[in-house]
């Protein structure tokens, strides 16, 4: 008995560490997206770059994450979710700290992709951390902790990062990462591993290689093709196209998969995954460019810019919740439908706010109805996604749905240049810009109707597990 009650209070000493650590790990991974976004302006005037560099400067991030958020999952069952946790932190720490100090476009670049990478280990192995060390409804109340946590998190990083590029300088809100995640490793030390490692797990490397090959190659074609080169640009479509080929056919006869294609036998999971793509392609391109509108056409400071999502994030934030309750009450649906809906319309609003320099009238009640209607589309979508995937791969089903969304974000801001006519952001005109936000955002609002339309075609009733998918 005393052995029991020695194990026991063991357990509970440790789990009040767990949850801070997962928190301070994890937000690393949310707000970077969207705080450098808010700095890309200022990166971009203060080492005097292009688009195309402002788009690799986003897109090296999004692109390893991607590419890798499926196999940090595997990484946590092959080596111990901890020992991941802790390295994939160590490796965003030590890459953000590269950032900071990058004195050339080439050197962020690459810090970038090394941050996405660390971030693909961190992401999924902070929630994993929770789930191995707390059971029953101890886990859901952690749980929530830790998604109210993110919420709050993503609500204060823009303002917070547009605040400390306009008072320190840009290169500050990577320098931030460094002590935050130094925190978060030195509490890890009070944490254990819940579960052994599977020494005899085998990583999908051959896909993971082949997932980054064609990712990359179809947003360098993309990049290109913004440009204006009609050579490069659609022979690295094409190569990308072999290039996924062969990840298909590397997928197929890999033992431990990163992406298990017998999932993809269900219309409904297919048709989740599909709708996440080009939903959250819609949101990635227009999160990208209202910063650079409202910064450049109206001379808005980087910290009221960063302000200027605050409605969008406090919705999402504090919304999901009630939102996810909804949905099991009438079914996801009707939520995936109108979401969608809602979303399109805050798109249009933006769209014809171009002209306004008022915030009020101009953008905050597009920003208001985009944050609504994700809201009511995101509980319901990940409904869906593990309703339609068997219990044995809902991390799979989870790790594919991230990867979705990364890559909806990835391509969208890849394929920007299209929509500048293959002119540098940096010798626009103020009207060229407000013509190519109008642009976006009127793009943005038809993936997002699309995103409707696909639910109504493809998204059917829930569909009975299948143990031999």
């Amino acid at each position: 008995m005393d052995d029991e009650t020695n194990t026991l209070a063991a357990n509970v000493s440790q789990q009040k560490w767990v949850l801070p650590v997962s928190i301070l790990g994890s937000s690393l991974g949310f707000i970077d997206s969207s705080v450098v976004n808010i700095a890309l302006p200022a990166i971009q005037s203060d080492l005097h770059i292009g688009l195309s560099a402002v788009q690799w400067i986003s897109n090296g991030y999004l692109l390893t994450l991607a590419s890798f958020i499926l196999l940090g999952g595997a990484l946590g069952d092959r080596f111990g979710t901890l020992r991941a946790f802790c390295v994939g932190l160590s490796l965003f720490v030590l890459a953000s700290m590269a950032c900071g100090l990058a004195t050339s476009p080439t050197v962020l670049i690459i810090s970038r992709f090394i941050q996405g990478a660390g971030a693909a280990a961190l992401v999924p192995t902070s929630l994993a951390l929770i789930s191995q060390a707390y059971t029953g409804e101890a886990r859901g109340k952690a749980i929530g902790t830790w998604a109210g946590a993110g919420g709050v998190l993503m609500a204060l990083g823009p303002p917070l990062g547009g605040w400390m590029v306009d008072h320190v300088g840009w290169r500050s809100i990577f320098y931030i990462n460094v002590p935050i995640g130094a925190l978060a490793l030195l509490l890890a030390r009070n944490v254990r591993e819940s579960r052994k490692a599977d020494g005899s797990r085998q990583l999908d490397i051959p896909g993971s290689i082949f997932a980054v090959v064609a990712l990359g190659l179809f947003t360098y074609g993309l990049i290109a093709v913004g440009e204006g080169d009609i050579s490069t640009g659609p022979a690295m479509l094409a190569c990308s196209v072999a290039a996924g080929g062969l990840f298909l056919f590397v997928e197929q006869r890999s033992p431990y998969p990163i992406l298990p294609l017998r999932l993809f036998r269900s219309r409904n999971f297919t048709g989740s995954n599909i709708l996440t793509i080009i939903l959250y392609g819609g949101l990635g391109g227009a999160l990208f460019m209202l910063p650079f509108h409202l910064i450049k056409v109206h001379s808005f400071s980087t910290t009221m810019a960063g302000a200027a999502f605050l409605p969008f994030s406090v919705i999402l934030g504090l919304g999901s919740r009630p939102a996810g309750g909804i949905s099991s009450r009438v079914g996801p649906r009707l939520p995936m439908i109108l979401g969608p809906l809602i979303t399109a319309s805050g798109f249009v609003l933006l769209a014809l706010s171009g002209g306004q320099s008022a915030y009020l009238s101009g953008y905050f009640p597009g920003l208001v109805l985009i944050g609504l209607g994700m809201t009511i589309t995101i509980p319901a979508l990940t409904t869906v996604v593990f309703d339609s995937a068997p219990p044995d791969d809902s991390g799979a089903a989870s790790g594919i749905n991230n990867a979705a969304a990364r890559s909806g974000s990835l391509f969208a801001v890849a394929a920007l240049g299209i929509a500048f006519g293959s002119s540098d952001i940096g010798s626009l005109a103020p009207s060229d810009i407000s013509q190519a936000y109008s642009a976006v955002m009127a793009v943005s609002a038809a993936s997002a109707l699309l995103s409707a339309l696909l639910v109504w075609i493809l998204i059917g009733p829930a569909e009975p597990d299948k143990p031999g998918l």
